[in-house]
This record gives C-alpha cells, structure tokens and sequence, in this order.
C-alpha cells in the first residue's frame, strides 16, 4: 500500500469528486485549504477536451474556490504537451471545439485543412459530417493519429451524450484504423503530463476520483490512488472490479480526516 505521508501532488477529478453538476460537494474548501497549508501541490484532472481549462477555473471559482486554470489540467491540454514534446511545429488536422483550438494554438500550433502531420480527435460537440469525412481519409492515409481520451459518453443531467469514443469507433469503422494514442485516463500519457506540469515525480502523486475503470485504473502506472464514494461508483462494486484502489473514502470529509490524522 502507497504511503500518502509521501505525496506531493493530488489529481483531483472533478464531477463526481469535487462537485456534482452545479453543486459543490462538502468540505472541498477545507480539503484544498488543508493541501494549501501543507504545501502540497494538486492539480484537476479531466478527460473533457471541449472545454479550456480557463472554463474549469471560471466554475471552480463560482463554487468559491481560490483556484486559477494553471491547476487544471484538461485531456486537451495534456494532448497539446504531448504533441509538442514530440514535434512542437507540426501540422495539425483537429476535430475539436473552439476551446480545444485555443489549445492548441496557444501552443503556436498550426491547424490546417490539408497536409497534416497529425491528426487530433478530441470531444467536439461543434463535429460536422466534413470534418469526419476529413478526419478519415487523414487517418486512412497514414497520418498519426492521437485522440484525446477514450469516454464513449460524457454524463449529463437525465441521462449521457455521446463522447469521443463513439467517434473513434465511427473512423474505426471506416478506416479500420485505432488512435495510434489515447491521452486521457486511463491511460499513461495523461498521467506523464501530470508530471510534467507539476513537477513532481510520479511516486509522489495521487490519483483521487470516482470512477474505478478510468482514476483508479491509473494505478496500474505507479501512482497511488483513493476512490471516493460520492460519484458513479459503489462500495459493493469494489470487490469485483481488476482496477483496486489503494484507499476508499467516503467522501473527501472522511478523506481531510484521514490526512490530518496521517
């Protein structure tokens, strides 16, 4: 079992976490206070690539919390670092709302309709049946190609929308080609941006989520992680999943507990 005396980063989902639709849930004030005291680091986590990370800090501070967007670190922006590690003045062929372009060409990325030398699938609400059929024939032709994140629904108030994964499995279909990467939980390239924005090595962070099959399954990359209660999953769900959590708590009450005791 990780030791948590050790972390020095937490990545925080959001909905399910943090807050549920427009509600904040208890005591995130006095959690992110407590890390502040501390000096501890964390960062938000989120697979949704629709939305800049200057939206999440707009919500986060409507909630009353002192965070700004450089503690958020969205699917979107982790695919922007990615990229840029690799090849910082490539050609890209994005299908992606106006937020993900902000990303992309705040990292003076240029997006273009021809001649890509990648091609980027993020969650885009704004996709048009062009923009598909673009998609396509970059992908059919060879082009590397990186998703955003893997989500075949993004959970809304009544019900889902369709989320990128829906997508990929539409190209899937018609190229008989998967992302060459996926970058968002729960899968290792989100987590490496995480460091890289941080600063802070991986055995020093902590994933802290709802969800068993996309937080708590970035274990399987070293880092610790603590489910909580409060979002999708239930503590009778636990015992069966291959994705086990190294910490399960209520809520993050019971978790500025279990840290002040530690």
């Amino acid at each position: 079992m990780h030791n948590l005396t050790t972390i020095k980063c937490f990545l925080l989902d959001m909905d399910g976490t943090i807050f549920i639709g427009d509600q904040l849930l208890p005591e995130v004030g006095k959690f992110l206070h407590y890390l502040n005291e501390q000096k501890i680091g964390f960062l938000f986590l989120t697979n949704n690539s629709s939305k800049h990370r200057e939206q999440y800090a707009q919500k986060l501070q409507g909630f009353g919390l002192n965070v700004n967007e450089e503690q958020i670190l969205t699917s979107g922006e982790a695919a922007v670092r990615y990229i840029h590690n690799i090849a910082p003045s490539a050609r890209i062929y994005l299908a992606g709302t106006h937020a993900l372009r902000r990303e992309f060409t705040e990292r003076d990325f240029i997006l273009v309709d021809d001649e890509p030398d990648f091609v980027v699938l993020g969650f885009d609400t704004t996709l048009t049946y062009d923009k598909l059929w673009g998609l396509c024939n970059f992908v059919r032709a060879g082009v590397r190609y990186i998703a955003t994140h893997p989500d075949y629904n993004c959970p809304i108030e009544g019900g889902f929308m369709p989320d990128i994964g829906a997508t990929i499995a539409f190209v899937a279909a018609s190229t008989g080609r998967e992302p060459d990467v996926v970058i968002g939980k729960p899968n290792a390239p989100i987590v490496e941006m995480a460091v890289e924005k941080s600063a802070v090595p991986l055995e020093s962070l902590c994933m802290v989520g709802d969800r068993l099959y996309t937080d708590i399954a970035l274990g399987e990359t070293g880092i610790t992680t603590v489910l909580v209660l409060t979002g999708e999953t239930k503590r009778e769900e636990i015992s069966n999943s291959p994705h086990q959590p190294d910490y399960v708590m209520q809520d993050l009450v019971e978790f500025l507990a279990s840290l002040r005791t530690s």
